[in-house]
């Protein structure tokens, strides 16, 4: 199984969805795009993508997810993350449905709010698959209409509107009961990425002078989850193909995006809040992960 699926090496192993990589906003807005169902190939290859994936299934078939195997044999919503491998193969000929392929950062879009790491429908361990009844299956589907018709517009706002449907669709699923159709199983992997993910999500929101962040390194969780440093950095790459250090820098880039684009403190403020000794090395930290600095950050949000 390779690493890990991008964005990009999506697009190119479907072209018939045409070439969907563009950005929404130059300064950190995230990726989205809705395509039908039937516009898709029978079966996709086992292994992680690096974005997030509700999918609207009506045709039969059958999912890898982990180590698991789930028959699909009616109309069934799919939630997939970054952090879990996953293939489908159909086994019915018609294919019908959605999807909507998202980034973090595109559905909290620089709110301070919880990471979709938490959210019961993404968290590793959770189960990814809701069978729906008729009512439901309408219901979604309507939904799924919508996004695809405003992702067609010329509507000046039309991505806040597509961020909506999609949060309706995740609370919509919330209501409903998870298929249950396998075995759930914890590995130590697993329990272990799971714990320290959970442990890296309380860290925030931060706030200058009062609640800076004290846990910065791997060395930090490793002590409060009572493992030695090299079983957490190994425990977290197995399950999520990133280091306990990527999950803490990326966290903290979203939580510096989000503090840029909608509070008033200072960059000094903001890098002191997050745990830097020096706003310099914020800057550099900042402008290496994103490719553009934290002052055009905030001009381009002014």
């Amino acid at each position: 199984m390779k690493g890990s699926e991008s964005l990009q090496e999506f697009y190119e192993r479907v072209p018939q969805l045409g070439n969907g990589v563009r950005s929404l906003d130059p300064i950190g807005a995230g990726h989205i795009n809705v395509f039908s169902r039937a516009k898709c190939r029978l079966i996709s290859p086992y292994m992680r993508r690096d974005f997030y994936k509700v999918t609207l299934i009506i045709g039969e078939g059958t999912i890898q997810y982990a180590n698991k195997w789930i028959a699909i044999d009616r109309p069934a919503l799919l939630f997939s993350n970054p952090m879990v491998p996953y293939a489908w193969e159909a086994t019915s000929e018609e294919q019908k449905g959605w999807f909507a392929l998202f980034s973090e950062s595109f559905l909290l879009n620089g709110a301070q709010s919880t990471s979709l790491r938490e959210s019961p429908l993404f968290r590793v361990g959770s189960d990814p698959v809701f069978f729906l009844n008729d009512g439901q299956l309408d219901e979604i589907s309507r939904i799924f209409q919508r996004m695809e018709k405003e992702m067609q517009s010329d509507y000046q706002f039309k991505y806040d509107v597509v961020r909506s449907h999609l949060h309706l669709i995740i609370h919509e699923a919330m209501k409903y009961n998870p298929a249950n159709s396998f075995e759930r199983s914890y590995n130590s992997s697993e329990r272990i990425a799971s714990l320290f993910l959970e442990l890296l999500e309380r860290q925030f929101p931060v706030d200058f002078p009062n609640a800076p962040l004290k846990m910065k390194s791997a060395k930090d969780y490793a002590a409060h989850l009572s493992v030695h440093v090299n079983h957490l950095n190994r425990m977290v790459k197995k399950q999520t193909q990133k280091t306990t250090t990527e999950h803490i820098a990326d966290r903290v880039v979203r939580e510096a995006l989000a503090l840029l684009q909608h509070s008033d403190q200072s960059i000094s403020e903001i890098a002191y809040s997050l745990g830097f000794d020096n706003p310099a090395y914020f800057t550099n930290f900042f402008k290496g992960k994103m490719g553009f600095s934290p002052n055009q950050t905030r001009e381009s949000h002014v």
